[in-house]
């Protein structure tokens, strides 16, 4: 897959450009957004704002036991936040990122984040949609990359579907029509031997493990 180009302000039509401007300052400020990606809705904060993860989990009605993943805006930030990277895992970034694939790495030892649960794993993903990577860009740091629904319910495709699950609980669900994908990440633990699919998504069981050497 090419390398995706890295997404700018100026690339936004006017009316997305206004939200996603609007957005930035709310994560900024320690707020919480609902945006588009290319998989479904995202529900994401700073993963370095405690209280406002702790909202994304409230929001969500997500158990604060299990951990929420990551959104990043291009692929040299993994080694910020991961140790230990195998081969296997740098093979599925370059195949499929930016996409809808969640790695899942050991975690840097100087990370700390209510992102974790607790874990010393992180899932990361690079997601092939402008607007999350320019508000991690614009940002200057990873957030949280849960989808926008709440917990144990069908993932939202739209802002209208986002509003309907979480109502006003969210400072900003920015609209960009309908998410391509229609179908979450596909996450895959590559801290593990063999490699295990936590969980089967847009991407095919059988492309991910054609990768795999053992």
């Amino acid at each position: 897959m090419p390398r995706a180009k890295k997404p700018a302000f100026e690339h936004l039509p006017p009316r997305l450009l206004k939200q996603v401007t609007q957005a930035v300052d709310i994560l900024r400020n320690g707020g919480v957004v609902a945006y588009p990606t290319d998989t479904v809705y995202g529900l994401g904060s700073d993963i370095y704002e405690h209280e406002a993860v702790r909202r994304v989990f409230n929001i969500k009605g997500r158990p604060l036991s299990l951990p929420l993943p990551v959104l990043i805006a291009d692929i040299k930030e993994v080694d910020l936040l991961a140790d230990e990277i195998s081969p296997f895992a740098r093979a599925l970034m370059e195949r499929f990122w930016p996409g809808g694939l969640t790695i899942i790495l050991r975690k840097s030892a100087a990370l700390e984040s209510l992102v974790l649960a607790g874990s010393h794993k992180i899932g990361i993903r690079l997601p092939d949609h402008a607007v999350p990577r320019i508000l991690v860009s614009e940002l200057g740091r990873p957030i949280v990359g849960t989808s926008a629904n709440l917990h144990d319910r069908e993932t939202t495709l739209t802002a209208g579907e986002v509003r309907s699950q979480l109502g006003n609980n969210v400072d900003l669900i920015i609209d960009a029509g309908k998410c391509r994908g229609g179908t979450e990440s596909t996450i895959v633990d590559t801290t593990v031997e063999p490699p295990g699919i936590l969980r089967r998504g847009i991407i095919s069981e059988k492309a991910i493990m054609d990768l795999y050497v053992k």
